[in-house]
Formats: structure tokens, C-alpha cells, sequence
């Protein structure tokens, strides 16, 4: 199967937050669009719930570890007007990956790892 490393993150938005959570949110993405590592990244959100969920698709987890370095500012901005719910991680991310998640776990936010089984993909969009 493939290197392929696909991550689901759910958050809460904080009470009040929810137009600056948009506004960190495209920038990070726009961010990731022009500079990141990432095959894909969808954001959604339910205003009504306060509630998003982040999905990206990784090439890899080296693009993981690249993106978490040199997209952290952006991050920070995001995590601060929310509460990630849980992340679920969807392929084989190596060792550096898995203990990167440990913080994660560590601050009590439930994390999965689920092994790629088959699939494909088309084109890149």
C-alpha cells in the first residue's frame, strides 16, 4: 500500500471565536496551498454546532514531519480559538510521526491509527 498519510482532526470552536477561527483557518490553508507538503486539505464547519473538521492528505509521513515544522505558526493561530475533539490517522506513519502524536494523547485528545487496506486516487484534484 502507500506511503499515504491521511489525517481527520475534529475541533470545537471556542465560544466567540468562530470569525477569527475562519480567518486563521484560510490562511493556514492558503499557507499550506502555496508552501505545504499536503495532497489535499478540506476544512469544514458547522456553525450552528460551533464544531470543524480538518481533512488532509499527506504524500507521506517525512511531508508530515515537514509540515509540522514549518507550518506551526499557523497552527498555534488555529489552536487558539478552538479544541481538537480527536484525530484520527489513517495509514502507516513512521516512528518520528507516532511520538509526535504522543503529545496529543498527552493532553487527553484521543488519537487512532488505522492501517491503509487498498484504494486508489485519481489524478491529483
Amino acid at each position: 500500500m502507500s506511503e499515504r498519510i491521511v489525517q481527520l482532526a475534529s475541533f470545537d470552536i471556542r465560544p466567540g471565536k468562530l470569525e477569527v477561527f475562519k480567518q486563521a483557518i484560510r490562511k493556514a490553508v492558503a499557507f499550506a496551498e502555496s508552501q505545504g507538503p499536503q495532497l489535499a486539505v478540506e476544512t469544514y464547519i458547522d456553525e450552528d454546532s460551533m464544531r470543524a473538521s480538518s481533512l488532509q492528505i499527506m504524500p507521506s509521513s517525512k511531508a508530515v514531519l515537514a509540515h509540522w515544522k514549518m507550518a506551526d505558526p499557523y497552527i498555534r493561530d488555529v489552536m487558539e480559538n478552538c479544541i481538537m475533539r480527536r484525530l484520527d490517522v489513517y495509514g502507516e506513519p513512521n516512528e518520528e510521526v507516532m511520538l509526535g502524536l504522543l503529545s496529543l494523547i498527552e493532553q487527553g485528545i484521543p488519537v487512532t491509527v488505522t492501517p491503509a487496506f487498498v484504494g486508489f486516487r485519481r489524478g491529483h484534484h
